[in-house]
């Protein structure tokens, strides 16, 4: 039979293939193979599932078998567009048309294809179209030429309300915006259009509802093959918040800008509320202290914004009170019968003047707090509805941004008179007061008490505790203080930890009294969290109008007096005495004088031998600063020394000292003079810097020295430095090979707690314990104490302060393996301990006489 067949099935223009009835394909024509791609002699005898595409090939293991899951049998009834895979793998779009061939007993099926892949593309591409022109959320239109909507898609329905036969055959602007386009806006849009121009712009249009709304419009024309405008494409976008937002913004924020008050520009913004959408009224409220203030509500009723102003808020306190109290929207559809509206008397009052509805919307600050609420009434029971929701959220952004502005400026001016973490007034707020206090006190002819308040020991405090825990106790002095003032008394804070209270009018006998009574209230412990806290003051107290005529001459001598108790031994009050002030002056010269002599080098070291005493050898030098002033004279190093600490170049100091005792042990090696070591004084503050231990690293290397040749010497003053880098450096500078000395031993605070947690090599016994050793037992006995400490922590002990032999040998008995002091020499230049290392090398001296 195929024989027969396949010329005349060769001449037809569409595919063919035969197959029988176990889909062997049987016969394939030319027009096929071109369909296909594959030549005819690879498809003769294969499974028609050959054409098919992978996912039909997997479901039908790969074969399409004929009897009950057989597909051919459904492509019989009717042509089907179905998939073909080409030879290369690429899919294409047939139709199938199937007859069945007999002749004889032998019956084939034949399967006639045509390509219909452009077809089906085109089919694709119309209803991904329908659907990009129905699905967008945009209104999409199409109107005739002479602006007549033919055309429309679901968008449009949605955004504006209307069914399809309402808006067909309509005029588009008199459907969206009757009455705001004129004759001549409509001709220039036309000639616009005809010229070829689409339009593009925002519009005010209105809902089936009359709802308004902004669009963005564009329309863009279609022409013919002869030119002419046959119809126009608009696509119309909702911006209304965006427009809102716009106009609102613009608005405010000018106002804004130009410093209108908050009030004004909130009764502006509620005015062009009401103008964009006239069926409600609004209104704005303020929450102070937990009660409304009326901020804005231009179109809101007297009587009812009368009665509004100052309710509380909280739960059924109407929308407003209870938006504030929540924090959440609140919605009163009506106010007749809404529960959060049933017990309040302003309710019958809003009714009496056609207010049936209220939505109220908290106005919260960035940080949550609510500021205030917005809302809106109706005179129908309503429900707000897109529009309003829509306004709702610009305007509440704006309020929060008008009242937080507000609020910016009102901490501003409070910053600038009181101090922000206790409330006292501040500096500049003080010193007006004061100046009136003072004004008025001179002419009443009465006297007048300025107290300078200073904490003692804040800084330990503060980062013991942390800064918040220094911030309690000065919100806890600033209230204390309070307590105590009296009704025309003055407390301030000027800064730190320093407070001033002004008594007016008191005389210098009350001062005292109160400055005691102060100092008192001052010392009871305070609790931060689960720890009981003491703390204590020094007062300074200067009178008017004895001790000066105007607040800042009183502030200065009482600040002299409270740096007079604070050297008395703090917790202590002190009044302004002349003397003071030349005390202070001779201070602040000797400050100007130490900072000079550290510009031009006028400081010098000299170094005291400390000797073995069991073998008398030179076992290190201590370096000890100098200083001797052209015109001061012999400056003594507990005067210079202090008042480092106290102007902070104390750091710079001990840099110097590093610097030029290594250099002066460095020298003297190169010229042949053998010193062990080298022994430095740092401060507490010195640790503070986490560099030191890389720049004493920097002074070695350079100085061709090694760790085990220098010792810093600390004081017991470092254990009760709670700053947390003194204790790091600490160790970080041991770790370099550095031996620690703990000096001054015994004088301090805590020493044995704090012992073992630092790494010291050595303990130096204070010079006050080894004199009069010889004839006090107590000593003795104290300085045995210490010795057995230092072994058993095995420490070097070393005594200072060795004056006499007597004293060298008990110290050697007891224990104490180096010495120093006059009895060896008193510390020398560089020049001169040279000189007697060569002449003074001592032999070994240890008497054996007990205690």
């Amino acid at each position: 039979m195929l024989p027969f067949f396949s010329a005349a099935l060769e001449q037809i223009g569409n595919g063919v293939i035969l197959f029988d009835e176990q889909n062997r394909i049987m016969y394939v024509n030319a027009a096929m193979e071109a369909i296909c791609g594959w030549p005819r002699a690879q498809l003769l005898g294969r499974n028609l599932g050959v054409l098919a595409p992978p996912a039909v090939r997997e479901r039908y293991d790969t074969r399409l078998y004929p009897g009950d899951r057989n597909r051919i049998s459904e492509l019989s009834a009717q042509p089907h567009d179905i998939k073909l895979v080409r030879a290369d793998g690429s899919e294409c779009w047939i139709s199938v048309a199937l007859s069945t061939l007999s002749a004889g007993t032998d019956s084939l099926r034949m399967a006639l294809i045509r390509d219909v892949t452009v077809q089906r593309q085109q089919q694709e591409r119309g209803r991904l179209l329908s659907l990009g022109f129905d699905e967008t959320h945009s209104a999409v239109l199409i109107t005739d030429g002479e602006g007549r909507i033919v055309q429309l898609n679901k968008g449009f329905g949605r955004l504006f309300g209307f069914a399809e036969h309402q808006a067909i055959g309509q005029y588009l602007p008199a459907l969206l915006a009757p009455g705001s386009h004129g004759a001549a806006q409509m001709d220039a849009d036309t000639r616009q259009l005809k010229a070829g121009e689409p339009i593009q712009r925002d519009e005010r249009l209105y809902r089936h509802n009359g709802q308004p709304l902004w669009c963005s419009v564009s329309t863009n024309p279609i022409f013919d093959d002869y030119g002419t405008l046959v119809n126009q494409v608009v696509v119309l976008m909702d911006i209304t918040r965006t427009k809102v937002h716009e106009l609102l913004q613009h608005k405010m924020l000018d106002a804004l800008v130009r410093e209108v008050p908050t009030a004004e520009v909130l009764q502006m913004m509620c005015l062009e509320v009401e103008r964009i959408a006239p069926e409600v009224i609004s209104s704005v409220l303020r929450v102070e202290d937990g009660k409304l203030r009326t901020l804005a509500g231009p179109s809101l009723p007297d009587p009812f914004s009368r009665l509004v102003d100052g309710v509380i808020a909280g739960p059924r306190t109407g929308s407003c009170g209870t938006a504030a109290y929540t924090g959440e929207t609140v919605i009163a559809r009506d106010i007749a019968t809404d529960p959060n509206w049933a017990d309040i008397p302003h309710r019958a009052v809003a009714l009496a003047h056609g207010l049936a509805a209220c939505w109220s919307t908290p106005i919260k600050a960035s940080d949550g707090r609510v500021l205030g609420t917005f809302a809106f009434y109706y005179r129908q029971p309503h429900d707000p509805d897109e529009f309003h929701h829509r306004l709702v959220a610009v305007i509440v952004h704006l309020c929060a941004l008008a009242l937080e502005r507000e609020e910016a400026r009102n901490r501003i001016r409070r910053l600038a008179f009181y101090d922000d973490l206790t409330g006292l007034p501040n500096r500049s707020l003080l010193h007006a007061q004061a100046d009136q206090a003072i004004s008025a006190a001179g002419h009443a002819g009465q006297e007048l008490a300025v107290l300078f308040i200073d904490l003692d020991r804040f800084k330990q405090v503060n980062d013991s505790m942390g800064h918040p825990g220094g911030d309690t106790l000065l919100r806890t002095v600033a209230r204390r203080l309070q307590e105590e003032a009296g009704p025309r008394d003055i407390v301030g804070r000027l800064s730190g930890d320093e407070f001033v209270v002004v008594l007016a009018p008191c005389d210098a006998q009350a001062a005292l009294e109160r400055g005691e009574r102060l100092l008192h209230a001052l010392s009871q412990p305070w609790q931060l969290g689960e720890v009981e806290v003491r703390s204590s003051a020094s007062i300074g107290i200067s009178v008017f109008p004895h001790d000066g005529g105007d607040m800042e001459t009183l502030l200065q001598n009482a600040d002299m007096a409270m740096y007079q108790a604070k050297h008395s031994g703090r917790a202590r009050v002190r009044f302004y005495c002349p003397e003071m002030n030349q005390s202070a002056q001779e201070r602040l010269t000797m400050e100007a004088a130490l900072r000079e002599a550290l510009q031009h080098h006028q400081l010098q070291l000299h170094y005291q031998p400390q000797i073995d005493i069991a073998d008398g050898h030179l076992h290190s030098v201590e370096a000890l600063a100098r200083w001797q002033h052209p015109t001061l004279g012999t400056v003594p190093p507990i005067r210079f020394i202090a008042l480092a600490e106290e102007c902070g170049l104390i750091g710079e100091i001990g840099q110097w000292a590093l610097a030029q005792a290594c250099k002066q042990l460095a020298s003297w090696r190169r010229d042949g003079l053998q010193v062990p070591s080298v022994a430095v004084n740092l401060s507490p503050t010195d640790f503070h810097d986490a560099g030191l231990p890389a720049r004493i690293a920097q002074i070695l290397q350079r100085e061709a020295l090694v760790a085990t040749d220098l010792t810093v010497e600390i004081t017991e003053d470092i254990l009760l430095d709670t700053d947390p880098t003194t204790l790091r450096t600490l160790h970080e500078v041991h770790a370099l090979g550095v031996r620690l000395s703990m000096d001054d031993f015994g004088t301090g605070y805590s020493s044995l707690s704090y012992l073992r947690q630092l790494p010291i090599s050595e303990l130096k016994l204070d010079r006050s314990f080894v004199c009069g050793i010889e004839e006090d037992p107590i000593a003795c006995a104290l300085t045995q104490a210490i010795a057995h400490i230092g072994q058993s922590l095995q420490l070097k002990v070393v005594a200072e302060g060795v004056e006499s032999q007597a004293q060298l040998r008990l110290l050697g008995q007891q224990g104490y393996q180096i010495a120093q002091g006059f009895h060896f020499t008193a510390a020398l230049p560089a020049p001169a301990l040279a000189q007697w290392v060569r002449e003074h090398l001592a032999a070994p001296v240890a008497p054996a006489v007990s205690c």
